[in-house]
Formats: structure tokens, C-alpha cells, sequence
């Protein structure tokens, strides 16, 4: 061949690689692979799975995606060949569309805006908020903040990859069971694979689905390289999800049927014994790391808010916001993080079904409300915004009026005051006080509210806090899980009915007359309205055995969604094509294994108890009500210092040169700069934060990734935790004070 003949190939081979690149429209982002010829060509993939990756990614992730895009652009950072590898491995895991370099340009841009950012606003906004304000505190403040959150951002694609593989786990028992289920009466690997993935949740059906991709997209020649290259990722975390599915594979080698089923038998069983086996190992360490998130993040930090009154008393520099950046951002934080190290360890798991974000389920969240049909969103605002206007009143009406008040006169009862009093009035409604050494001061240099009434009020804005996102959460989820739960109930008795269909198809009786069947023997219980259903639509509606159970608008699983039931019956219309016999045998089968995995999931629900107990009653009790008291203790030091600075001050200047000597005791003794209204309010936020945080974990623990059981445990904790600690906090406030008027009164 010429050299011109060479030259020629080479341009033609040249623009169909450019044509090919601009008509498949590459990501500049996705890694490329080598092409014969030296080139470089990105790996093909298709439309179809870029929306299914889309629709199922979470939007943190999306957002992530584009925050590391933008960076690279912006300032682009080199990592290291190991950090490089380490990192890409995660992104690999997470299918997201960035590079290395994009991870850590973001962990630098990402600090160095927020430290920007929030000096600027503040730099703006405290001289309007508190006058010449703490500028430097809070440049100070967002420059530690920049610094702290640089590690993190740099582990965040590892922190999101061991995510996805905690949430991916608690799905590996189905997972295994949907594949041995398809196999048991087809034996095609490929057809069990996307089986699975058609009836799992995100995210391992993303995985499962991202393996056919592979496949499909020529990348692996076939479906066990693919899911070879998959499972290396797995090795390491969940060696029991390895072997089963090299069992799996290995039935397909074997000509003797009875070999066969037994491998796949043994391959659900092999997951079944090490995911006991190691949830048991995790029960038995979860103890200490919980005693010590429980130590560190709760009774610590709610004990030490008692002596806070005392500190912020000889401490004149010490202020509401330096509270708040303690108790409402870095101890949740570091409470967060202790929390996710213990469920980043949890084994897998047999893990519920998330049909929270079903479409067909969307319109059970609404509520209707005189005659208007709501939206959690707009309940839990507009209830939110009540109790929040309740709360700032004081505010408001100091802002209006700022001498203004409501006291209690031993001589004339309550009195409404347009002038601030000599000597603190035992009870009062806003009671803002001049600082101390000043006998008058500006409406502008006046610190409070200290007034009982008013620190009764701000239990409103925690009211509106954990109210307003306990009703949100559960609103969204209550009518759902209610579904959920009838699913359940369906689920348990479902391995019972399935056995018996399956004898009643073995009898030689045809699918459509054995739900009629199988309705009449378990009348009365939920799997007898479900196969009643099932019967109905086919004999009143003339459906066909698929269409009567999987029918969107009339089928049995409309009206009882279960990815379980779905895939058991699922099972049955497609052996069912093959005799009634091989339904039958399947149906059986099936129903053995349901039995088996409930009984390994309550032995792993009984593992749990003691641990998910402590937590709960953290919850539930101890944490609601411990600062709920410390609430009440906290406002009874303050009024007692607050008078008595007050009347020591009397007595100094009354008694000139007699009372001199009392000097040092008004040093001593100084009003609180944090009034106990902002005090409450920190306080009342953290525990509504801590009640969250705590939530969160109990349900990893205990269920795993399951959204749905998490929203509603949210928000019935939140509205029954957060009225627990404003009811006690409420009458606790209300009656040391009584105390503290009583102790006072002779020189009130």
C-alpha cells in the first residue's frame, strides 16, 4: 500500500471519528478509553440511561456534580496520583459525572467563598443588627468554618460512596432473592439481572441497571464480566453478596437440574447466614460508640447549659450568638458525624420498601382543609409562621414602643409602665433593663427582654421550629405509611397464601379460578382481599391474570404497593406461560423464601432492640425533658441575679459612703447580658436539631436506607418531643420564678 493510499485511510478513518464524537455528543467529563489508532473516545452510552440516571440520582448529588464542573473551570487543581485514583474510584460507585481535579478545586474554591461570603454579609449586616456589632467575631468565626470544612469537602465523594453502598446494601437480600426467583424457572443470568433491577429500589438498581448498560454497550463482552468488574467494588464490604452471586453463576454450568436449584438455594441461604452473622458483630460494638454520642452530643452539653447563666453573668463579653455557634452549629455537626460513623458501619440488611416518592401515592399527602386542599409545605408554614409571630411579639413590640411594659406592683397589681422602673418589678411582661452601672440609658443601649411573660413566649418560636417540620414530615408521610403498613401485614401473611396458591395451581386448577380459591380459604385476612381482588377484576372486569394484579388503576397491587408482592406475582404470570406445574413449583419456592428472609429479619429486628431503645428514649424522653428543666433553672438564676444586682446597686448609691463597701458585690453580681428569651431559643433549637439528628440514626440502625419509616419517625418525634420540652419547660419556668419572686420579696 501506497504511502498516499495510507494517508488517505487515515483522513477518512480521522473525519468519521469527528463525525461519530459530534452526532453521539460525548460529556467532556466522562473518562475516555483508548481507541486502536491512538485516539480517544469516550464510552458510549445511552439516552435512555442518562434520564434513568438522572430521575434517580439524588439532588445533592446534582448539585455536587455541577459545584466540582464549575470549580475545575474556574481554578483548576491537580490531585495526586493517589488521591486521584481514591477519588475516582468513589465517583465510579456514585455515577456522577466529575473528575478528580473538579473534587479538589471545589474543596478549595468551596471554603474560600464561604469565608468571602458570610465575612461580607456579616460585615454588612451586624452594624444594622447590634450596632458597632462583633465584626471580628463572626470573620473569625466563618474563616474557622472554611478551614474545618476543607477536610470534609476533600472526603465527600468518599463519604457519598460509602452512602450509596450503606443504602445499596440494606437491598442485597432482595437482590438475591429477585435473581434466584427469576432463575429458579428461567435460567438466564442476564433476564434475572434486569429482573432485579426492575424491581429495586434506587440505588443498587441503578447499579444492576448500569451493568446491563456495560454489557449492552459492548464495554464487557458478557453479563458475568460486567458483573465481575461490579462486584470488585463489594469485595471488601459484602464478600457474602459476592460468593451468592458467584453460587448463581455457577448454576448455570450445572446440566442437572436438581444441581442447579440447589446452588441457587444455597447461594440465598449464604446471604441470609453472614448478613446475621455480621449484623450480630455490629450489635454486639454498637454499644460504646452510641454511650459516647449520647455523652458527648446530649447529656454534656444540656448539663453544661446550667452553669451558661453564671458564665455569661461574670462574663460581660460573652454573648447570645457565641451560645447559639456552640449549641446550634457545632454540636450538631459533631453529633451528625458521630452518627454517621456508626451507621457508615452497618452491615446489610433486609431493607423496607420506599414507595414515598411513588406518583400514584403523591395525592395521599394532601389535606383538606375548609374546603381547600393543601399541601404539607403550605400547613407547616402557615402554622410555623403563627406560632413564630407569637414568639418575637416581645421583639415587636419593643421595636414599636421600646419603654413600654406590663409589671406587677405589690401596691397596685399589673400596671402598664411607659417608663422604665428604678428597681426590677417581681413580675413583668417585656422588663428591658439599662446595663449595669447606667442609671438611664437610649431606647437603643436597652438589653432584654428579661420579663417572665416574655420568656414564656419564646417557647413559641421553638413551638414554631419543631412544630412546623414535625407537621411537614408528617403529613407527608402518615396516610403513605399507613399504606405501607397494610403492605406489610400483606407481606407476612403473603409466604402462607403463596403456598397455597401454589397448591392450588399444582391441582391443576388455572391461575384465574385459583385466586378465587385461595380468597375463599383466607377470608377475613388481608391476603384474601388481595386475591379476592385479584378474582373480582377478572371475573367482573374480564381482565386477564396479568392485567387483574398489575392493572394501574384497578390491579390487587394498586392497592397494596410492594416491590415483594409485585415480583412474587410477577414471577407467577411469566412461569405460569409454562404450566400451571412449573407455577406451581415456583410459588412454593418462593414462599420458602419469604419465610426464610422474615425470620432472619427479626432476629436481626431483636439484635437491634436494646440499642434502638436507648436511642429512642434519648428522644422520646431524657433529652425533651433534661432541657426542659435546665430551661427553668436557667431563668430562675437570672431573675435571682438580675434583682439582686439591682438592689445592690440601690443600697450602694442610697447609702453613700455606708454602703461604698458594697461596691465589689455590684461587679460581682451583674445582670446577664443573654436574657433568658434568646437563651431559650438556642437551647430550644438544639434540642429540636438533636431530636432530628437522633431520629435519623435510630432508623439507619434500625431499617437501614428507608426514607419513608425515617420522614415519619421525624415527624412524630419532633411534634411530641418538642410539645414534651415546651410543656415542661413552660411550667418548670413558671414555677421557679414564683420561687424566685418568693425569695425576693422583701426587697422587691
Amino acid at each position: 500500500m501506497s504511502e498516499f493510499e495510507k494517508d488517505e485511510i487515515k483522513d477518512l478513518a480521522s473525519k468519521f471519528k469527528d463525525k461519530l464524537n459530534s452526532e453521539l455528543d460525548y460529556s467532556e467529563t466522562d473518562a475516555s478509553v483508548s481507541m486502536a489508532g491512538g485516539g480517544q473516545l469516550q464510552p458510549v452510552t445511552s439516552r435512555e440511561y442518562n434520564e434513568f440516571k438522572k430521575a434517580f440520582l439524588p439532588k445533592q448529588m446534582t448539585w455536587y456534580e455541577k459545584a466540582c464542573n464549575y470549580s475545575e473551570k474556574i481554578f483548576k487543581i491537580k490531585p495526586s496520583d493517589k488521591d486521584a485514583q481514591v477519588w475516582q474510584d468513589a465517583i465510579d460507585t456514585i455515577h456522577i459525572n466529575i473528575t478528580p481535579s473538579g473534587v479538589a478545586s471545589f474543596a478549595v474554591l468551596g471554603p474560600l467563598l464561604i469565608f468571602l461570603i458570610g465575612a461580607l454579609v456579616f460585615s454588612a449586616l451586624i452594624p444594622i443588627l447590634f450596632g458597632s456589632g462583633p465584626i471580628m467575631f463572626f470573620v473569625m468565626f466563618f474563616a474557622v468554618v472554611a478551614l474545618i470544612i476543607y477536610a470534609p469537602l476533600r472526603q465527600l465523594p468518599m463519604f457519598m460512596s460509602n452512602n450509596w453502598k450503606m443504602k445499596a446494601s440494606s437491598q442485597m437480600v432482595l437482590c438475591i432473592f429477585y435473581v434466584v426467583t427469576y432463575m429458579r424457572h428461567t435460567s438466564n443470568l442476564e433476564l434475572a439481572v434486569e429482573f432485579a433491577s426492575q424491581h429495586l429500589s434506587a440505588p443498587l438498581n441503578l447499579d444492576l441497571r448500569k451493568v446491563l448498560w456495560d454489557v449492552e454497550t459492548e464495554k464487557y463482552g458478557t453479563i458475568q464480566d460486567s458483573l465481575a468488574a461490579y462486584l470488585d467494588n463489594w469485595k471488601e464490604t459484602n464478600m457474602e453478596f459476592v460468593e451468592s452471586f458467584h453460587l448463581i453463576e455457577g448454576s448455570l454450568l450445572e446440566s442437572d437440574e436438581e444441581r442447579r436449584v440447589s446452588l441457587l438455594d444455597k447461594s440465598l441461604s449464604t446471604m441470609l447466614d453472614e448478613t446475621y452473622e455480621k449484623m450480630l458483630h455490629y450489635a454486639q460494638n454498637l454499644q460504646q460508640p452510641i454511650t459516647m454520642l449520647n455523652m458527648m452530643g446530649i447529656i454534656l452539653p444540656i448539663l453544661g447549659l446550667v452553669i451558661l447563666p453564671l458564665v455569661v453573668s461574670f462574663m460581660e463579653e460573652v454573648k447570645w450568638y457565641h451560645i447559639s455557634t456552640l449549641y446550634n452549629i457545632f454540636l450538631p455537626i459533631l453529633v451528625y458525624y458521630l452518627g454517621t460513623t456508626i451507621l457508615a458501619s452497618r452491615p446489610s440488611g433486609y431493607g423496607q420498601t420506599d414507595i414515598a416518592d411513588n406518583p400514584a401515592l403523591q395525592s395521599f399527602q394532601e389535606k383538606k382543609i375548609l374546603g381547600v386542599v393543601m399541601k404539607p409545605l403550605h400547613i407547616s408554614i402557615i402554622v410555623a409562621v403563627f406560632f413564630l409571630l407569637i414568639g418575637v411579639l416581645p421583639l415587636i413590640l419593643n421595636f414599636v414602643n421600646p419603654t413600654w411594659d406590663i409589671v406587677y406592683l405589690e401596691n397596685r397589681g399589673f400596671t402598664v409602665l411607659n417608663s422604665i422602673p428604678e428597681l426590677p418589678p417581681k413580675f413583668a411582661f417585656l422588663e428591658y433593663k439599662c446595663p449595669v452601672g447606667q442609671s438611664g440609658c437610649d431606647a437603643g443601649d436597652l438589653i432584654g427582654p428579661f420579663g417572665l411573660f416574655a420568656t414564656l413566649l419564646s417557647l413559641s418560636v421553638t413551638l414554631a421550629i419543631g412544630v412546623g417540620f414535625g407537621l411537614y414530615y408528617h403529613l407527608k408521610s402518615a396516610n403513605i405509611i399507613e399504606i405501607r403498613n397494610e403492605s406489610k401485614k400483606l407481606e407476612k401473611e403473603f409466604a402462607s397464601a403463596l403456598f397455597q396458591l401454589g397448591n392450588t395451581l399444582g391441582d391443576g386448577f388455572p391461575a384465574e379460578m385459583a385466586f378465587g380459591k385461595v380468597a375463599q380459604t383466607m377470608e377475613g385476612t388481608i391476603s384474601g382481599k388481595f386475591f379476592e381482588l385479584a378474582s373480582n377484576n377478572v371475573k367482573r372486569l374480564g381482565m386477564s391474570v396479568e392485567q387483574a394484579v398489575f392493572d394501574p388503576n384497578a390491579g390487587a397491587l394498586a392497592m397494596y404497593p410492594s416491590n415483594l408482592i409485585e415480583s412474587s406475582m410477577k414471577v407467577l404470570t411469566e412461569s405460569v406461560k409454562k404450566g400451571p406445574k412449573v407455577a406451581a413449583q415456583a410459588l412454593i419456592n418462593i414462599s420458602q423464601y419469604i419465610k426464610e428472609m422474615h425470620k432472619v429479619n427479626e432476629r436481626l429486628q431483636d439484635l437491634m432492640a436494646e440499642n434502638i431503645a436507648s436511642i429512642k428514649g434519648q428522644i422520646k424522653f431524657l433529652t425533651p425533658a433534661i432541657a426542659g428543666i435546665v430551661i427553668g433553672i436557667t431563668s430562675m438564676v437570672t431573675t435571682i441575679l438580675g434583682k439582686l444586682t439591682a438592689q445592690i446597686s440601690k443600697i450602694t448609691a442610697e447609702g453613700g459612703s455606708a454602703g461604698g463597701g458594697m461596691g465589689g458585690l455590684v461587679e460581682m453580681f451583674k445582670t446577664p447580658s443573654v436574657p433568658t428569651y434568646y437563651f431559650q431559643i438556642v437551647v430550644g433549637l438544639y434540642v429540636v436539631q438533636i431530636i432530628y439528628i437522633l431520629t435519623v440514626l435510630a432508623n439507619g440502625i434500625e431499617n437501614g436506607a428507608d426514607k419513608l419509616s425515617e420522614r415519619y419517625e421525624v415527624g412524630k418525634n419532633l411534634l411530641n418531643s418538642t410539645a414534651l420540652y415546651v410543656g415542661i419547660g413552660f411550667f418548670v419556668i413558671l414555677m421557679f420564678n414564683l420561687i424566685a419572686a418568693s425569695i425576693l420579696r422583701g426587697g422587691v
